[in-house]
């Protein structure tokens, strides 16, 4: 019976974000693909919020980070960390991209990277590198809402039918609404976090401790390893770790492809400011899961799975209807950023692989909505074929993302820099990253390896850049001052 109440509930949710999304892409344009793929760039600051704060408050922070500092510790807060640098630097690159692909009716970094270098085949090149790397993070959001929707059912949903069950709802509302219709879903997503986030901050402590004096006195006298750096069980993730992974995942932060896309669906470059501002306060909701995973050592310890220790704790004590809805919040939580990593995947394809070819080049959105289908597909089979840690999944698709900066930004306000200088500072540090990973020495002595191939990457761009340098003209390079230029018509 607990079962079918909180499934039921959980079904509802489901439901109510495939209504909200297919009725946000309803009386727009079905043809173009500006208004798909990025909101007809008319959100607002509130939907430009919420979005973002979905793309950034995902499964992996409801499951990633209580099962990291279930078993790592307080190394789990180098999200609060990398998402603070990251928001900071938005505040600078967010407008710097948003002026530069409003000038030039440009829709992702593919396009951007296109135009700043007079080279189609530049960025029919980035969609293949940037595809690669942005799989693994789908596949980290179908096995964390897996993980969700097999623990609220108390065992009873198998993870084959909780994956399947994430693909298709992502799919119908990012196919019929686009990035409007994943920003609507996100504000249902947000106000169920928020809720429930509240309501278990409050529980775990008074229903298991007797209040947050007795648990954090637990804390200091019989956990006092997980609360310093690098952690009970490992040397790995110490100081070194969490410096060089938070200024990584920071810098990478801004051109991250589902950013660049709220960046540019948002109406105006003061939209973006306001919202580096103010989205930083979201991240107080990030310490709420680390914590628990921290209560969850006394109450569930010798999980197998630490992803599971807050649903296991809680579990076995909330009411069915209250765990359907926190499992609700963990569902939502995992299905917008899937649905617009799928979105921006496609829309890369359409835009800078598809348009090098005349027969193809009349049809964007047609053609990245197939391909938006497909990513989703091969990212649902790389569940079941190749399941995976949540946060490997994450730091393997940030250190790849990573080496796309120099080209995607650096590119835009240095004149001489060169193609062949960042194809080559891309490929070393590409190379790197994957080598270090293969042979296991992710992290290398204590440093992100995804640190190290960056500063590889922007190494080789420098040196072959100054060897060979390009000459860019001025209409090739972002704007400096803080004036909006007027929109282009997209094209």
């Amino acid at each position: 019976m607990n079962a079918v109440v909180s499934v039921g509930i959980l079904a509802l949710f489901m439901v109510a974000a495939c209504v909200l999304g297919v009725r946000a892409g309803r009386g727009r344009d079905r043809k173009d693909l500006a208004e798909w793929s990025i909101g007809g760039r008319s959100l607002g600051l509130v939907m430009t919020l919420v979005l973002m704060a979905g793309e950034t408050y995902t499964t992996f922070s409801y499951l990633g980070a209580a099962g990291w500092s279930y078993t790592h510790g307080l190394s789990a807060l180098y999200v609060v960390a990398y998402l603070t640098i990251g928001m900071a630097a938005s505040y600078v690159v967010g407008p710097l991209l948003w002026n530069y692909a409003h000038r030039h009716g440009l829709h992702n970094i593919t396009d951007i990277v296109s135009h700043r270098f007079g080279a189609p085949w530049l960025g029919a090149l980035l969609t293949v590198a940037a595809t690669v790397f942005l799989l693994p993070y789908i596949q980290l959001q179908i096995t964390g809402m897996g993980t969700v929707v097999a623990s609220v059912s108390y065992g009873a949903i198998g993870l084959g039918v909780a994956y399947l069950v994430a693909f298709v709802v992502s799919e119908v509302f990012i196919l019929a609404g686009g990035l409007r219709g994943s920003a609507w879903v996100s504000v249902l997503k947000d106000l169920t976090v928020v809720v429930t986030l509240a309501v278990v901050f409050v529980y775990v402590p008074l229903r298991f401790f007797g209040g947050y004096g007795e648990l954090f006195a637990r804390l200091g006298a019989e956990r006092s390893a997980w609360l310093t750096l690098p952690g009970p069980n490992s040397a790995t993730y110490g100081l070194a770790w969490f410096v060089s992974t938070a200024l990584l995942n920071g810098a990478v932060y801004s051109v991250l492809p589902t950013t660049v896309a709220g960046f540019l669906g948002a109406r105006s470059a003061q939209t973006l400011r306001r919202n580096a501002v103010i989205l930083p306060l979201y991240q107080v909701l990030l310490f709420v899961p680390v914590l628990l995973g921290l209560a969850a050592t006394f109450v569930v310890p010798g999980l197998k799975d630490s992803n599971l220790a807050m649903f296991e704790m809680i579990r076995s004590t909330m009411p069915a209807w209250l765990l359907g809805i926190v499992g609700a919040a963990g569902a939502l939580s995992a299905l917008v950023p899937m649905a617009v990593f799928m979105l921006v995947i496609g829309t890369m394809w359409g835009r800078s692989v598809f348009s090098l070819h005349h027969r193809t080049a009349s049809r964007p959105r047609q053609l990245s909505q197939v391909v938006t289908l497909v990513a989703g597909g091969l990212a649902l089979g790389m569940t079941y074929l190749f399941p995976n840690a949540l946060v490997r999944l994450s730091v393997i698709s940030y250190e790849g993302l990573a080496q796309l900066l120099p080209l995607v930004v650096i590119a835009l306000v240095w004149r001489r820099m060169s193609p062949a200088g960042g194809v080559a500072g891309m490929t070393v540090g590409i190379l790197l990253v994957v080598v270090l990973m293969v042979t296991g020495n992710d992290p290398w002595n204590g440093i992100n390896a995804g640190a190290l191939a960056l500063v590889a990457n922007l190494a080789i761009t420098v040196v072959v850049s100054l060897a060979r340098p390009g000459d860019a003209p001025p209409e090739r390079l972002a704007v400096s001052k803080l004036a909006e230029p007027e929109p282009v018509a997209a094209r």
